[in-house]
């Protein structure tokens, strides 16, 4: 498994209601079902990858093509 990074984040608490209640609904914590959410979000824009270096490659390359 790989490392995760820790970062906050802070939401409203209307929103943080709405996420706790979603999450227990498909028995995953909080955090589990933000990071879900985040994974669909890129999957479905053509964002994520399998390997994450590919992402990194990816977003290099669109940077040096913008230059």
């Amino acid at each position: 498994m790989s490392a995760k990074k820790k970062f906050l984040l802070r939401l409203d608490q209307d929103l943080y209601a709405v996420l706790e209640k979603w999450a227990a609904d498909e028995l995953r914590s909080v955090n589990a079902q933000v990071e879900y959410l985040l994974k669909e979000a890129a999957r479905q824009n053509g964002r994520w990858r399998k390997n994450p270096t590919d992402q990194v490659e990816l977003s290099d390359r669109a940077e040096k093509s913008q230059d």
